[in-house]
């Protein structure tokens, strides 16, 4: 059993995220107790299809499938299953119709899938283009960009308990006329930051694209030409977007169409928001992956692929994932009935690229090619025999009879297979990630809100170890590259299979993905990666060899083109700073801490909703505690307290208190701005005020050696002059807003709410 592999790393991991905890936050199961939960719960689906279904013998089966890291379902079965929430799908495609009510029904159930923790994918082509006619308002429309902000900022409000966070796929056809908005909506890396976007080129696209010619732009809604654009000018914009920072990716519509095998129930218009999982509307997928270094067994003369233990391995996995499909809580039920309709299944691979450096070949040879064909050929050809086994005991997918499948066997399941990403299932099961080469064998992985992790590859530390020459120094010299490249102390051949993801031309990325696609059912998720000083024409060449390799969707990054990543090479990168050097232990601002004894002052602010007591103490350092408490008529304690902590650990750890100001002062909060006698605009606006005074005070004092006075109290408001739009009084009772916070005017009291009649503002939103 190899639950004992599992390593630090991925124990963080799954004790964050994945574990069990109860009211408290504390962990009340352990790793094993995780994979048993599980285990049960899906294996309680075969009572469906046999009353005396043994299921203590499939559950210790699955668990031990799971356990042995042969097999791991995606994040929210091994988060969900046996527990309340239930929800234990990846993803899901929502459809987005063109009606201002049936955008705000996506908008909600996009939410409720969110907060289930599946992520969501969406094409935007039906909505009529920017500036076109709206009949109903007589006004006009304002497109899908702007519609894709709304979900964007859904997204944004819904928290998944510190598991998972929303995530959304926005496609937009080649053809909608607001294409070219669509295809810069992220130049801006802080721009509609809850979305992956991909241009969904047709066929007919790209061969304008050859041939140098014009293609037409189509209403969404009559379905008629309304314009023409320079396919190949289309083309570089979106080549160049990519180039800048990734996005966006591309997906081939007539592709993902011609594998639909329900076209009866509507096209394929959007993927998941890794892109790998093309869906209908309404459905989603149940998605899990098979560790391939596991699949290996050992010979005379090193590794080999164990088929009959990877065909029992594939056997079990699809057994696993169909019952998933029975125990799973659907958020909503219209997805139930649609994904029951097709029992889609996504049976992918990780550790690909460690199985190849355990085997002794370079990721970048056709050797490396033509086993990937022979491997995922019989994983797909064993999950259809599996599916098919299945169908002759439970039945076939309720559509297979107007299915492209009708006339071969039975199936179970309208999809088998999938090559999905694996980032933490991955970590867990200590290999490296879906079908993706090592990206650096030495690197510092930054996840969950800026948790770091260094990590080296195990396979080329234990190479290193068999011939005599690890050393931490030579890791830290491949830390300087990622790459043992260009290290001269290690021998030819193992530089020449320990290659990783900037080592492998674009050419071998898109030959790998393609090889992987060639027999896959859905399709295959996988990022070309460039170095930082790679051209546009790189880009414009891996899109273009996608289109001929017959994949059916692809997405690059170009190293250093965003300000932060989930791995780095070389150095960590941040808005303001580089650091370098991934191996050397990164430097820290740690707080000095709090003297014995200090001095300060306490003043009495008025705020909107009562009273707060601010106080500054400091020592010889200058400022170096803030802390507040609230009269009894109210206020934010919470809020203010933690406003309070978090200056007090900025001032001792030598942020200068202008700084502090500077992120502090000017808040606004509804219940204080432009209230006579107010002397701030909210609690943060109030700490800011009291520390630079403070600060002022003690530097006064420096200067000159006179006798220490207390500093004056902030004037309120009272006697400023007052604007147009603040000439008007209205009574209200402590803690009201009587005052616009955003233009100053009246405000009324009516139906429950507070709105303004000069500006709009409404309190309720």
């Amino acid at each position: 059993m190899a639950i004992e592999e599992i390593g630090k790393n991925a124990l963080t991991v799954l004790e964050k995220r994945y574990l069990a905890k109860n009211d408290q936050g504390e962990l009340i199961e352990d790793v094993a107790g995780m994979f048993h939960r599980v285990a049960t719960a899906v294996a309680l689906a075969d009572k469906n299809y046999d009353e005396k279904a043994d299921l203590e013998k499939l559950g210790n089966e699955f668990y031990g499938m799971m356990t042995d890291l042969r097999f791991l379902p995606n994040s929210p079965t091994l988060m969900n299953a046996g527990r309340q929430l239930g929800q234990l799908s990846a993803c899901f495609v929502l459809p987005v119709e063109d009606s201002m009510e049936k955008i705000f029904d996506s908008v909600k159930n996009a939410a409720l899938v969110h907060k289930s923790g599946g992520g969501t994918g969406f094409s935007f082509s039906r909505i009529r283009q920017k500036g076109s006619a709206v009949k109903s308002t007589g006004g006009v429309a304002s497109g899908p960009v702007s519609f894709m902000k709304v979900f964007n900022a859904a997204t944004e409000a819904v928290k998944q308990g510190g598991t998972r966070r929303g995530a959304n796929m926005g496609v937009l056809r080649i053809d909608h006329p607001d294409i070219l908005e669509f295809t810069n909506c992220k130049a801006d890396n802080a721009d509609i930051t809850n979305f992956n976007i991909s241009v969904g080129i047709t066929e007919a696209f790209m061969q304008a694209v050859e041939s140098n010619s014009d293609y037409d732009l189509i209403d969404p809604k009559t379905k008629q030409p309304v314009g023409k654009l320079s396919a190949k000018k289309v083309y570089s914009m979106i080549v160049d977007s990519a180039w800048r920072n990734g996005e966006p990716g591309i997906v081939f519509l007539d592709r993902l169409n011609r594998d639909n095998v329900i076209p009866t129930q509507g096209e394929i218009e959007s993927t998941n928001p890794c892109g790998e999982q093309p869906l209908l509307p309404y459905e989603s997928c149940n998605l899990g992956s098979i560790n391939l270094v596991k699949m290996l067994k050992k010979t005379k003369d090193g590794y080999d692929f164990d088929f009959m233990l990877l065909g029992k391995t594939v056997e079990q996995a699809v057994h696993f994932l169909d019952n998933v499909i029975d125990v799973n809580n659907y958020p909503l039920e219209k997805i139930s009935e649609v994904t029951r309709a097709s029992r889609k299944i996504g049976l992918g691979v990780m550790g690909w690229a460690d199985s190849l450096l355990m085997l002794g070949i370079p990721y970048n040879s056709e050797k490396g090619i033509r086993l990937a064909e022979k491997v995922m050929n019989y994983i797909n050809n064993t999950g259809h025999a599996a599916s098919v086994s299945l169908a002759k005991v439970r039945g076939m997918f309720p559509l297979f009879s107007v299915s492209t499948l009708k006339d071969g066997e039975e199936l179970r399941n309208a999809t088998i297979t999938t090559i999905a990403p694996t980032g933490t299932l991955s970590m867990i099961g200590g290999c490296s990630s879906g079908v993706e080469p090592v990206f650096a064998y030495v690197y510092i992985r930054n996840i969950m809100d800026g948790t770091e992790m260094l990590e080296v590859n195990p396979i080329l530390m234990r190479k290193l170890k068999e011939i005599g020459i690890y050393s931490e120094e030579l890791m830290k010299k491949i830390a300087a590259d990622g790459t043992v490249a260009h290290c001269k102390e290690i021998p030819e051949e193992i530089r020449r299979v320990f290659v990783c993801a900037h080592d492998i031309s674009p050419v071998y990325h898109i030959k790998m993905q393609a090889a992987f696609q060639h027999f896959t059912d859905n399709a295959v998720s996988k990022t070309v990666n460039f170095s930082k000083n790679a051209a546009r024409e790189d880009v414009s060449d891996v899109y273009m060899l996608a289109y001929k390799q017959g994949c059916k969707g692809v997405t690059i990054y170009r190293d250093g083109s965003r300000d932060s990543q989930v791995l780095n090479i070389g150095e960590v990168k941040g808005k303001a700073d580089d650091y370098k050097g991934r191996m050397a232990v990164q430097q820290r601002i740690e707080p000095r801490p709090r003297p014995a004894v200090t001095r300060g002052f306490t003043e009495k602010m008025n705020i909107g909703c009562g009273t707060l007591y601010v106080t500054a103490n400091y020592d010889e350092n200058g400022i170096c505690e803030v802390f507040t408490s609230t009269g009894k008529a109210g206020g934010c304690p919470s809020q203010s307290e933690a406003t309070a902590r978090l200056a007090s650990i900025a001032l001792r750890s030598g942020i200068s208190v202008k700084e502090v100001y500077d992120q502090l002062k000017g808040i606004r909060c509804p219940s204080t701005i432009r209230q006579n006698g107010m002397s701030c605009t909210s609690c943060p606006d109030a700490i800011a005020r009291v520390i630079m005074k403070v600060s002022e005070f003690i530097e006064n004092q420096e200067d000159d050696n006179s006798v220490q006075t207390i500093p004056e109290p902030f004037a309120g408001d009272s006697g400023n002059k007052k604007s147009a739009a603040q000439k008007i009084e209205v009574p209200s009772s402590s803690g009201e807003i009587h005052t616009c916070p955003e233009c100053g005017s009246a405000v009324e009291h009516e139906g429950g709410c507070v709105i303004c009649r000069n500006c709009g503002f409404s309190k309720c939103g």
